[in-house]
């Protein structure tokens, strides 16, 4: 499912909604699950078992501003009243090494880590670091959207790509990115800084394998306005500063005045947000029961956007996202595991749009937040 900004609220139509117990082919064990297999217990089964647990839940999520969580905060509190949920948002590049100083220290905080950095999960995987876990579903999750072991599940598909103020281009409107450097729109378009976010940054990277160098250069000559923040392009297009804005994320069925584009056949980018239960976390309990209501079918179902399910039909005008060759959907965990080709583009960008600009939009938020 897709909301604009990368970390943006999902979910709401989960309230009252309860899942049905998944099949299990062995005895279940003491944590109500079979061992090895799926998890069996409702919804409300593991909602009074977190309330027994203490009824707390602190989740480390990315995303750009600090309010971009709260419509999934606000569904998940109000159909489970009495969890005392602290839902933090920062950018995924400080909640990953956030975490691993909490770790080192002794000082861990979050239950739950829902993040953009998708080379974590693995890393944390083989430290051991993640408790291993099956939500009811997770045999119906598309198979890179799942560790094989359960150590991590995507709960939602986020995409990024260009996006366009109906009324501001008119009959005009870009199809493509080479379309973006036409000289019409120079002083006219709103961008997220590529070399500060790694989805952006891998985005770029594929509009420049697709149309060379130049291209990169004559975009630089258009007069672009970067800022930070993947909600950055999407906010200067719906107040109307800029007409055209690149690199953020968009509903692909939306009918608002800003048409989020998925191109024919250039590239765009998409990729399943990964998340995961700390093996140290305070509030395991709390912890499975959100991962199970993320991935419900009442929470998967959205009428303009994707679903990291198999089983939930997406809209009409939309394929699953894992048959968009041009989604480039297994690129980005191979390219967020090279960091060192990851460095090596940040700062080629860099040449051609100059350094980062500007405080972090979700605010400083120190070592511990939510503690």
């Amino acid at each position: 499912m897709l909301a604009t900004g990368a970390g943006a609220a999902l979910g709401l139509g989960a309230l009252g909604a309860t899942a049905a117990p998944a099949a299990a082919s062995t005895a279940p064990t003491a944590s109500g699950r079979a061992s090895g297999d799926e998890e069996t217990r409702s919804l409300d089964e593991l909602y009074r078992a977190a309330l027994a647990e203490g009824g707390k839940l602190v989740i480390y999520a990315g995303g750009d501003t600090p309010t971009q969580q709260d419509g999934t905060k606000a569904a998940f509190k109000a159909r489970f009243p009495g969890i005392d949920l602290k839902l933090i948002v920062d950018y995924s590049k400080y909640h990953d090494v956030r975490v691993d100083n909490q770790l080192a220290t002794d000082t861990l905080v979050p239950d739950v880590v829902q993040l953009q950095t998708l080379q974590d999960f693995d890393r944390w995987k083989a430290q051991g670091r993640l408790l291993h876990y099956k939500p009811a579903g997770f045999s119906k999750l598309y198979d890179k959207f799942r560790d094989p072991q359960g150590a991590w599940v995507a709960v939602r598909v986020i995409g990024f790509s260009f996006m366009y103020a109906t009324d501001a281009v008119g009959s005009d409107a870009p199809h493509t990115p080479l379309d973006l450097l036409d000289p019409k729109w120079k002083g006219r378009i709103a961008s997220s800084f590529p070399h500060d976010d790694d989805a952006v940054l891998f985005l770029y990277s594929l509009y420049v394998q697709h149309y060379g160098w130049d291209w990169a250069a004559r975009l630089a000559a258009q007069d672009v306005r970067f800022a930070r923040g993947s909600n950055s392009p999407g906010d200067a297009v719906r107040t109307g500063q800029y007409a055209i804005g690149v690199g953020g994320g968009g509903a692909p069925l939306s009918t608002g005045p800003v048409k989020w584009v998925v191109p024919d056949s250039a590239p765009f980018m998409a990729w399943g947000q990964r998340a995961a239960i700390l093996k140290a976390a305070k509030n395991t309990t709390a912890a499975r029961l959100y991962l199970n209501w993320q991935l419900s079918t009442a929470n998967q179902t959205s009428p303009n956007g994707w679903s990291v399910r198999t089983d939930i039909t997406p809209p009409a005008g939309l394929k699953p996202v894992w048959e968009y060759r041009n989604a480039n959907l297994d690129g980005f965990p191979r390219f967020m595991s090279d960091r060192a080709g990851v460095e090596r583009l940040k700062q080629t960008f860099a040449l051609y749009f100059g350094e980062v600009e500007g405080d972090p939009t979700p605010g400083v938020l120190g070592l511990h937040p939510g503690a």
